[in-house]
């Protein structure tokens, strides 16, 4: 009985593309591992940056949301990082990277003096304090371009996914029998 074949290994992946997948992937994960890690220390700050974008939302969803997006960003950087499900988890990390972008984009429309609090403690600027809106945004732009490219070439040197479709799950147990 011939062997199933998935996507990735019935079509040749070009070697140098695969190297630009794993710098892709070493950007948005890192990228994404550092705001996480700059907010999980204190995570009453990432409430108040969530307060400062004014969001017509409840209460205890704005403090649920603080609390729990530097944890998901961790969680989903290490992911990343790690190359597991990468077309998926990079595809998750590009719809956060469009998510803060029409956030950033709606707080500079409607005059809001905020800084993003993507790598910063966030929340409203003191007075003469300028924003960083179209930085902020071009930044999570080339984020968002690299989760694309990964979304459509995941496959990339030193991957959890490579390691797992080479069997290597399998081997491990025949070797306990």
């Amino acid at each position: 009985m011939a062997a199933k074949t998935t996507a990735a290994q019935a079509r040749p992946v070009n070697p140098a593309l695969k190297w630009v997948s794993l710098v892709a992937r070493i950007v948005l994960g890192g990228a994404i591992l550092w705001a996480g890690l700059l907010k999980i220390g204190d995570l009453s700050q990432s409430v108040t940056a969530v307060r400062g974008y004014e969001l017509p939302l409840a209460d205890w969803l704005i403090n649920v949301l603080g609390y729990l997006m530097p944890i998901a960003e961790v969680v989903l950087s290490l992911v990343i990082l790690a190359g597991l499900f990468t077309r998926w988890s990079s595809l998750l990390g590009g719809v956060m990277m469009l998510v803060y972008i029409a956030l950033i984009s709606s707080a500079w429309a409607r005059g809001l003096s905020i800084d993003c609090g993507c790598f910063t403690p966030g929340g409203m600027l003191a007075p003469g304090q300028a924003t960083k809106y179209l930085e902020d945004i071009l930044r999570d732009v080339g984020l968002a371009i690299c989760a694309a490219w990964l979304v459509w070439h995941p496959v990339s040197p030193v991957t959890v996914d490579q390691w797992i479709a080479s069997g290597a799950i399998q081997d491990t147990d025949k070797e306990d029998t």
